[in-house]
């Protein structure tokens, strides 16, 4: 299809969209606007990729009919797929090496150390039970080959934790905390406007609109997705699987009645209390941290997942993101009882921040 056509089409398609659009019941309008948007799109592409004609090779004359003007070169289609060129296996490891960062911060792995300590030292009343034969099994084989130093890497790389020097020449993900928190504010905002869209209504139609910004989570979204997946190649996925699972039986070894006996527990979690104050200088934050595992991780993959389409119907996308509103309001609630997240300035100021807004004088 040539370029003068294409152009030809564009302009009848705006006017039938619009006589359309104006005889379709209001009722009707919403659910036909993003059909058309869509096959508009694809219309333009297959025209473009069905042409039959190198574009290229007729604009600089090597084509089959040799020099042609400027009207008869076919249409330049270019497809926009930046946003899509993530890997997903790496985006998903993300999410889950997030989940084991909040347990390293709440000293899961250094309370097995010291459990495997006192175990080899006889300094723990157990003997034969499910827990000392874990921690035998677990001495021995030592299933876990990526040490502290080994995480303390892929987390400064993929999040920017810890103060761990980054490898040379490795990218290093800078900006994640800011974007997380920003995201976890703008769907805050986003369902804060819905409570205010819910009790301010007027016209036909405002009831089935939100109030929220789609875009400013989009915008955030897709920044967030793309620095996650350049810095996170290499051996964050695998260290993330083995890590994944190890902790998996980290946290049933400390579930183990002998375990739990030997320190007058009642829970896993008892456990890690009594042992991170007695040897390691206090808890770390437990609940807190547990909560923005969960919340966070679930974020991640939503993010992971969502292709954060622009012209998404509102509706739908406030359908779609509605459980991610409650994991984001638990994550900042949380965020907020941490050491690092007492400065937290508040949902507005934070968002302001992160998208480049001044604050008012």
């Amino acid at each position: 299809m040539t370029y003068q056509t294409t152009e030809t089409i564009q302009r009848l398609w705006e006017t039938f969209l619009r006589e359309q659009l104006a005889n379709t019941p209001p009722e009707q309008r919403q659910q036909f606007e993003n059909g058309f948007e869509d096959r508009f799109n694809e219309l333009l592409k297959n025209a473009a990729n069905n042409s039959g004609r190198d574009g290229f090779m007729d604009l600089i004359g090597l084509g089959d009919k040799g020099p042609v003007d400027f009207d008869q070169i076919s249409y330049p289609y270019l497809q926009p797929d930046f946003d899509d060129s993530v890997v997903p296996s790496q985006l998903h490891a993300a999410a889950e090496l997030y989940y084991i960062y909040q347990h390293e911060r709440m000293k899961i792995f250094e309370v097995v150390e010291v459990l495997l300590r006192l175990f080899r030292l006889g300094k723990m009343r157990i003997q034969r039970g499910p827990g000392a034969r874990g921690l035998y099994l677990l001495e021995k084989w030592k299933p876990l080959r990526y040490t502290r130093a080994d995480r303390m890497v892929a987390y400064r790389r993929a999040f920017n934790y810890g103060t761990a020097q980054a490898p040379a020449g490795a990218v290093v993900n800078r900006n994640f905390h800011r974007q997380l928190v920003g995201f976890m504010v703008a769907m805050g905002q986003y369902f804060r406007d819905l409570l205010i869209g819910e009790v301010i209504r007027g016209g036909q139609l405002i009831d089935q609109r939100p109030f929220g910004s789609v875009g400013t989570i989009q915008r955030i979204g897709l920044d967030l997705r793309y620095a996650l997946d350049r810095s996170t190649y290499g051996n964050v996925y695998s260290l993330a699987m083995e890590v994944g699972h190890h902790l998996i039986q980290v946290l049933k070894l400390l579930d183990a009645p002998d375990i739990k006996k030997a320190f007058d527990a009642n829970t896993k979690w008892d456990v890690v209390e009594i042992v991170s104050n007695r040897y390691l200088g206090g808890v770390a934050e437990p609940s807190q941290r547990a909560k923005m595992a969960e919340s966070g991780r679930r974020t991640l993959q939503f993010i992971s997942d969502n292709d954060f389409k622009t012209a998404v119907d509102p509706i739908l996308f406030q359908s779609v993101v509605r459980p991610m509103g409650a994991h984001a309001e638990a994550w900042v609630a949380a965020y907020r009882m941490t050491p690092e997240g007492r400065g937290f300035p508040g949902v507005t100021p934070a968002l302001r921040s992160v998208l480049g807004v001044p604050n008012a004088a």
